[in-house]
């Protein structure tokens, strides 16, 4: 793979913290629009290089940033517009409810201790008091006279910790037409009850719901497990992978008459990591709850599996301590051993890693995957039928903070790969530049980089969404 260097060609600054960046055609409209959705509840429409205000939710979202010293993983995460937005008007919206403020399933932190069975085995109780937050999935329309309202609500999910809740984790598959939710495995670290791997929990997993189905239920009862849902929205959701820990979304490739599918699960102290996949075998939430009530066990050959929380992307988990003799040194013990080996032969391996601490000169240490984006543009021509990814901070490095960008390849036999880092020339001056989303447009020959000036979000108004360019 060859140096890649590119320009980053502002195209808004001075926004909140953009969470979404893509692409769609306004109905009645001839000019693709580019649509930035912010953490904090904007929607922004960017047409002919002028900036509108497409949505405005703020006063829907939980409030930010008050019990994390500003830094948040909570906010609207997601946005994703039907097929047939041009025609229909329908798009759909992830966000932290506001209103929904619970005191946390447990205040301290975590970390597993391989001497202590007790904190392998952690379950969630009285999810019903002792949760972070309630995060909504919901239906809207834009109507003709341009103002848009919710039509009805997919998903209410009650969530346990303030992270982890997903980001861009709404996207339609142009494979079968539904709509697609990546949710994260519920926060904390290290997945302390393993929602990840449960497969009746919804935290930690891909998940496929056909919006052209009708539940005839509003607004549904807030739940955390399959099997709390009403039937009629168990029919409208297929599972197509577990295993998650936090994700930046999915991605589709076009190859031939198939689609590649890359989803990057983000790392918890050694690695992150970018997965890939053509086959996979849904399986449907209704034949989930029915297995589970006849005592039967789930045929899960050919279903995806991440493999957290038993493996971090391409390492065994482990918990990293201070040599005791050396403190400029430490040890790597692994977390959780017997789930490691149940989870090592059943595990979808991933396409690319990269690490925390890596000393190659061509390599960087990184802090926190940030956005995953397939691209089939010409204009870059290095990149033509690459992966491009994000990182939030490169690690190790003097202030100010500089996030990076890079990219790998899918290998003609889908094996683990090689990554290449992507030189940029622009000059953020003092600032600090933290890459927090990557966006491409429809037909996936344009990227967009989402930066923030702060890694809170509420240190408001320090973003500039870029597009990137030869």
């Amino acid at each position: 793979m060859n140096t890649v260097k590119v320009t980053l060609r502002p195209i808004v600054s001075r926004i909140n913290l953009p969470t979404v960046i893509k692409t769609t055609f306004l109905p009645g409209d001839s000019i693709e629009s580019i649509m930035i959705a912010t953490q904090v509840g904007e929607i922004f429409f960017i047409r002919n290089g002028a900036i509108g205000t497409f949505l405005d939710i703020r006063q829907r979202i939980l409030k930010l940033g008050g019990s994390s010293g500003g830094y948040d993983e909570r906010g609207l995460v997601g946005l994703a517009f039907h097929p047939q937005f041009y025609h229909n008007g329908l798009f759909y919206l992830h966000y932290s409810l506001a209103g929904t403020q619970g005191p946390v399933a447990f205040s301290e932190s975590f970390k597993p201790n391989p001497c202590d069975p007790q904190t392998l085995s952690l379950k969630w109780i009285d999810r019903e008091i002792k949760y972070d937050h309630i995060d909504t999935v919901e239906e809207w329309i834009l109507q003709s006279n341009g103002q848009s309202h919710r039509r009805r609500t997919l998903l209410n999910i009650r969530r346990p910790f303030l992270n982890h809740n997903g980001v861009n984790s709404l996207n339609f598959s142009p494979e079968t037409g539904k709509l697609v939710l990546t949710t994260g495995d519920g926060g904390s670290a290290y997945d302390p009850f393993n929602l990840s791997q449960d497969i009746m929990e919804i935290a930690g997993k891909i998940i496929e719901i056909d919006v052209g189905m009708n539940s005839f239920i509003d607004n549904p009862p807030v739940v955390t497990r399959f099997n709390e849902l009403p039937e009629s929205i168990q029919r409208m959701l297929t599972v197509i992978a577990k295993g998650v820990r936090n994700i930046t979304g999915i991605s589709y490739q076009r190859l031939h008459d198939k689609y590649i599918k890359y989803a990057g699960n983000v790392g918890q102290d050694l690695v992150e990591s970018i997965f890939s996949f053509v086959q996979y075998k849904p399986i449907p939430v209704t034949q989930l709850v029915q297995a589970s009530i006849v005592g039967s066990e789930t045929d899960q050959e050919g279903f995806i599996n991440f493999g957290w929380r038993g493996w971090e992307g391409s390492l065994p988990t482990s918990v990293v301590r201070s040599c005791p003799v050396n403190a400029g040194l430490n040890e790597k013990n692994i977390s959780y051993f017997n789930e490691t080996l149940e989870t090592s032969a059943l595990r979808l391996p991933p396409l690319t890693s990269y690490y925390h601490d890596d000393p190659r000169p061509d390599k960087f240490g990184g802090t926190a995957l940030t956005g995953v984006q397939a691209y089939n543009g010409n204009d870059i021509p290095d990149l033509l039928g690459s992966v491009v990814f994000t990182d939030l901070a490169r690690a190790h490095s003097k202030p100010p903070v500089r996030g990076v960008l890079a990219y790998t390849r899918v290998t003609a036999d889908c094996k683990q790969n090689d990554y290449h880092v992507i030189e940029t020339d622009h000059n953020f001056g003092s600032n600090s530049a933290y890459y927090v989303s990557l966006g491409t447009n429809l037909n996936q020959t344009r990227l967009y980089l989402g930066v923030y000036g702060s890694m809170k979000v509420a240190e408001f108004n320090r973003g500039t969404v870029f597009e990137i360019v030869p």
